[in-house]
C-alpha cells in the first residue's frame, strides 16, 4: 500500500462514522423513569452507603473489578518519540480496544499532561480508586522504571508498564521454544541485546529469571557495548556491565547464540550473522524495520530461527499475546499486584500453547495454505488464537494465588475456564457443550478419508483433545506421510480396506451385507468388491460394532456417499425417510435448519415426520425445540398447493404430536422476529417464544438458505446431521473445514453415546 493511501485510510478509519475507537455502553436498563431513579438519584445512595461501610463492596456494586486504566504521558509513543499526551490518545484508545476484544476488559484511556515522574505518580495514585488495574504505556526510560516501581509499591491493585514487560514475556516464551528446537540450554547460551531501554532491560532480567547467566549477556546501546570503560550509563544499565574487552555490536556478535534487537532497523549485517554460533536465534524486533531484513537473514543462515515484531513474517513477537490475558487473570482473583511469579506463569503458558495443535480458524486466518505446526516458523502462538483466553489467565491466576497476592482465590477452575471462554465474543457455548459431552464417554470414530490433510488434522485434534478415539481410514502410506508432516505422533489405528490384511474382515462383513442386498440383485462377489469401498467398509465396521460411528463424504458428492450408508446401515425402526438438519450458530443464537441435504420435495406427512425427528435431535443438545414450518405465506393467507402442504403438515403435528411447539405456514421473518409475530399473529403457538428450528418446504429452499446464512452471517455450521439411520454415521459437506469436521466428530460421538447398541 502506498503511503498516501495508507494515510488516507487510517485517518478515515479513526474519524468515521464517529471519531475515536471506543465508547461507553450502558450495562443496565435505562428505559423507564424507575430505572433512572435507581441508576442515579435517589436509588444510587444505597450502594454508596454499602461501599462506605466496606470499600471491597466497590467490586460488588461497580465496574471496578473489570476496569483497567491505560495511562500515558506521551513521552515515548511507538517509534514517534515524545509527541505529547494528546497525540498519544489514538494509541491508548487502540490499546483499550485490544483489552476489550481479546479479554473482555473495559478500559478508560487517560492521557496525563505531566513529565515530572513524582507528580505523574501522585496523579495516577489519586485516580486509582476508579480502577481494578493500571496499564502504563509509552512512558520514556529511565523515568518509566521509577514510575512503575513507585506505583506498585504505593497501590494495592495490579500495575504493569507493558512496554517493559509485555515484550519481555512474549519474547521469553519464544526464546524457550527456540532453544528447545535447537537443543541448547539457557544456562550456557551467549546473548547479545541491542538496545538498553526499558523493554530491553526487562527482557534481559526476565531471561535471567529463567536461567540465563548475567555474565553471558552483552548489552549494546547507541554508543556501543555497555562495559567497564563507559562512564555515561545510568543505574539500570550498570547492572549489565560486561568485563569483556569489546566495544562494538560486531565484536559482540562473534560466537553468540542469540541476538535480541529492541533498537533500530538494519544495524545487523550478513557478516555479523555469519559470525554467530551454530543454530543462531535472532529476535529482530525493531518496527517497522527489523535490525536485519528477514529475507536477508534467512538467505544468509539456513540454520537460523528468527522472530520479528512484524505480522508479515513468521514468529511475530506481539504484546497482545500477553497484556490482555495477564490483566484478565489478575483481575479475576483481585490480585494486589502483578509479580514475577505471574509473569513467569504467563511465559510458560504461552510457550506450551505453541506446542499444541493449532485450531483450524487460526490456520485460515493466517493463509489458507498455511498449516501451523510447532517448529522454526512457529515458536509462539498467533494473536488470534482463541485458546489464549483459556490458557494464559488461569496460569496467571494460579500464580497469583500461589504467591499470596490474590484476594479472591478461584475454587472451581472448570467453571472459571468456561467463563473465560464465554468472554471472547463468539457464540461458542454450544460447541463447548458438544465437545464436553463427547469427552464424557470416548467413542471410536472412523474418519473415512484420512489421507486428506484436513480430515487428518481434524482427527489429530480429536485425539489430542480427547473428543473421540480416531480410526484413520485411507491409503496407509499417504496417511503416515501426512501424519509426519503435522507431527501427529499419537498411536492410532489405520485401516485401508484394499489392503490384504483386511481379507478376513471383508469375508465376515460380506455375509451380513449380502443378506441385506441379495434381493437387490447383488451377488456375494459383488458385495466383496463393494467392501473395498471405504464407506461400505466403514459402515459395516459400525454395524458390526468394530467402531462406534463414522464420518465420510469429504471428497465425494452427497448422494454417492449416502447410498452406501443407506444400503449398509439402513433406517432406524419406524423411520420411513432419513432426513438431515444443520445447526447454525448465529449472532442470535443456535438455529436448526431441516431438511438441508436429502428430501427434495417432501409431502405433508413427510414434512411432519421431518419436524418430529428434528425436534428429537434438537433435544439432544439440551435445547427445547420451537419450530416454525416455513412458507411464502402466513397461516393460510394463500390457498396454493405449496401453502396447503404446510397447513396439512401443521394439522398432523398438532393432532399427533401436541407436545411439540410448532406452527405455520409462516414466513421466515415473522418466525424469527418475535415483535412482528406478536403484532400481526398473536394467536400463533410461537408467540412469545424464540424460534430455534426451521423446517423448509423443500430441499432447494433449505440448502440455499443455510449456505447463505453461513456465508453472509459468518455463522458456524455444524452438519448436516443425519436423522433416522440405524447407526450413528454422518456425511460431511464436500470439502468441509477442519473445524466443521471436529464439530461433526463430536456430534457423531454424542449420537453414539445416546444409542444403546449391542455389539454383534
Amino acid at each position: 500500500m502506498d503511503k498516501s493511501r495508507e494515510r488516507r485510510e487510517s485517518l478515515v478509519y479513526h474519524a468515521k462514522p464517529k471519531p475515536g475507537k471506543t465508547e461507553v455502553v450502558p450495562t443496565k436498563k435505562y428505559n423507564s423513569q424507575r430505572d433512572l431513579a435507581i441508576a442515579y438519584s435517589p436509588g444510587v445512595a444505597i450502594p454508596c452507603q454499602e461501599i462506605e461501610d466496606n470499600k471491597n463492596n466497590t467490586y460488588k456494586y461497580t465496574n471496578k473489578g473489570n476496569l483497567v486504566a491505560v495511562i500515558s504521558n506521551g513521552t515515548a509513543v511507538l517509534g514517534l518519540g515524545d509527541i505529547g499526551p494528546e497525540a498519544s490518545k489514538p494509541v491508548m484508545e487502540g490499546k483499550a480496544l485490544l483489552f476489550k476484544i481479546f479479554a473482555d476488559i473495559d478500559v478508560f484511556d487517560i492521557e496525563i499532561n505531566e513529565k515530572d515522574p513524582q507528580k505523574f505518580v501522585e496523579i495516577v495514585k489519586s485516580l486509582s480508586p476508579t480502577f481494578g488495574g493500571i496499564n502504563l504505556e509509552d512512558i520514556k526510560a529511565p523515568e518509566a522504571f521509577g514510575i512503575e516501581k513507585d506505583l506498585i509499591k504505593g497501590l494495592d491493585i495490579p500495575v504493569m508498564h507493558d512496554d517493559q514487560h509485555g515484550t519481555a514475556m512474549i519474547s521469553c516464551a519464544a526464546l524457550i521454544n527456540a532453544l528447545d528446537l535447537v537443543k541448547k540450554k539457557i544456562k550456557t547460551v551467549k546473548l547479545v541485546m541491542s538496545g538498553a531501554g526499558s523493554s530491553a532491560i526487562a527482557c534481559a532480567k526476565l531471561y535471567i529469571s529463567f536461567g540465563l547467566k548475567k555474565e553471558n549477556i552483552i548489552m549494546v546501546d547507541s554508543k556501543g557495548v555497555i562495559n567497564e570503560k563507559r562512564t555515561d550509563i545510568n543505574d539500570e544499565k550498570k547492572f549489565f556491565i560486561t568485563k569483556r574487552d569489546i566495544d562494538t555490536l560486531e565484536e559482540a556478535m562473534i560466537d553468540s547464540d542469540i541476538f535480541v534487537g529492541l533498537s533500530t532497523g538494519d544495524i545487523v549485517t550478513a557478516k555479523m550473522l555469519k559470525s554467530m554460533a551454530k543454530d543462531p536465534i535472532v529476535f529482530a524486533m525493531s518496527n517497522p524495520n527489523p535490525e536485519i531484513n528477514y529475507d536477508l537473514a534467512m538467505s544468509t543462515r539456513k540454520d537460523l530461527i528468527m522472530a520479528t515484531g512484524r505480522s508479515d513474517f513468521p514468529n511475530q513477537v506481539n504484546n497482545v499475546l500477553g497484556f490482555p490475558f495477564i490483566f484478565r487473570g489478575a483481575l479475576d482473583v483481585r490480585a494486589t499486584k502483578i509479580n514475577e511469579e505471574m509473569k513467569k506463569a504467563a511465559v510458560v503458558a504461552l510457550a506450551n500453547l505453541a506446542k499444541k495443535p493449532v485450531p483450524e480458524q487460526v490456520n485460515v486466518a493466517y493463509g489458507e495454505a498455511t498449516r501451523l505446526v510447532f517448529g522454526k516458523d512457529y515458536i509462539i502462538p498467533k494473536p488470534f488464537d482463541p485458546r489464549l483466553i483459556t490458557e494464559v489467565p488461569p496460569a496467571v491466576a494460579k500464580a497469583a494465588i500461589d504467591s499470596g497476592v490474590a484476594r479472591e482465590p478461584i475454587e472451581d477452575w472448570d467453571r472459571y475456564i468456561e467463563t473465560l471462554d464465554s468472554r471472547i465474543g463468539t457464540d461458542t457455548k454450544l460447541i463447548r457443550l458438544i465437545h464436553r459431552r463427547a469427552k464424557s464417554r470416548i467413542k471410536k470414530l472412523i474418519f473415512g478419508e484420512s489421507d486428506q490433510l484436513d480430515v487428518l488434522k481434524a482427527a489429530q485434534i480429536c485425539k489430542e483433545d480427547g473428543i473421540v478415539e480416531p480410526i484413520l481410514m485411507g491409503r496407509k502410506k499417504v496417511i503416515k506421510k501426512l501424519m509426519k508432516s503435522i507431527d501427529f505422533n499419537e498411536k492410532v489405528t489405520i485401516i485401508d480396506p484394499k489392503d490384504k490384511d483386511q481379507v478376513k474382515r471383508i469375508s465376515k462383513y460380506a455375509k451380513v451385507l449380502f443378506e441385506n442386498l441379495k434381493r437387490k440383485g447383488k451377488t456375494q462377489k459383488d458385495v466383496k468388491q463393494m467392501l473395498r469401498d471405504r464407506i461400505y467398509f466403514g459402515s459395516m465396521m459400525v454395524l458390526s460394532g468394530d467402531a462406534d460411528s463414522m464420518l465420510a463424504g469429504y471428497s465425494r458428492s452427497y448422494p454417492s456417499a449416502f447410498t452406501p450408508i443407506l444400503n449398509t446401515i439402513g433406517k432406524s425402526k419406524g423411520i420411513k425417510r432419513v432426513s438431515a438438519t444443520n445447526l447454525m450458530l448465529t449472532k442470535q443464537g443456535p438455529l436448526f435448519l431441516s431438511d438441508t441435504s436429502l428430501n427434495i420435495n417432501p409431502n405433508a406427512e413427510q414434512l411432519a415426520k421431518i419436524a418430529v425427528n428434528t425436534s428429537k435431535t434438537v433435544k439432544m443438545f439440551g435445547i427445547e425445540p420451537v419450530i416454525g414450518i416455513l412458507s411464502f405465506s402466513n397461516f393460510g393467507s394463500s390457498d396454493s398447493k405449496e401453502a396447503e402442504k404446510i397447513s396439512s403438515a401443521i394439522k398432523l403435528l398438532h393432532t399427533n404430536n401436541p407436545d411439540i411447539i410448532v406452527d405455520g405456514p409462516i414466513q421466515s421473518d415473522f418466525a424469527l422476529n418475535k415483535e412482528m409475530l406478536k403484532a400481526r399473529f398473536p394467536f400463533s403457538n410461537l408467540n412469545g417464544r424464540k424460534v430455534n428450528t426451521l423446517i423448509f418446504p423443500n430441499l432447494d429452499s433449505a440448502n440455499i438458505s443455510y449456505k447463505i446464512i453461513k456465508e453472509l452471517d459468518d455463522a458456524i455450521s455444524i452438519g448436516p446431521i443425519l436423522i433416522g439411520l440405524n447407526r450413528p454415521v454422518h456425511i460431511l459437506q464436500l470439502g468441509a473445514s477442519v473445524e466443521e469436521i471436529v464439530n461433526m466428530a463430536a456430534i457423531s460421538a454424542i449420537d453414539s453415546q445416546r444409542r444403546k447398541i449391542r455389539k454383534k
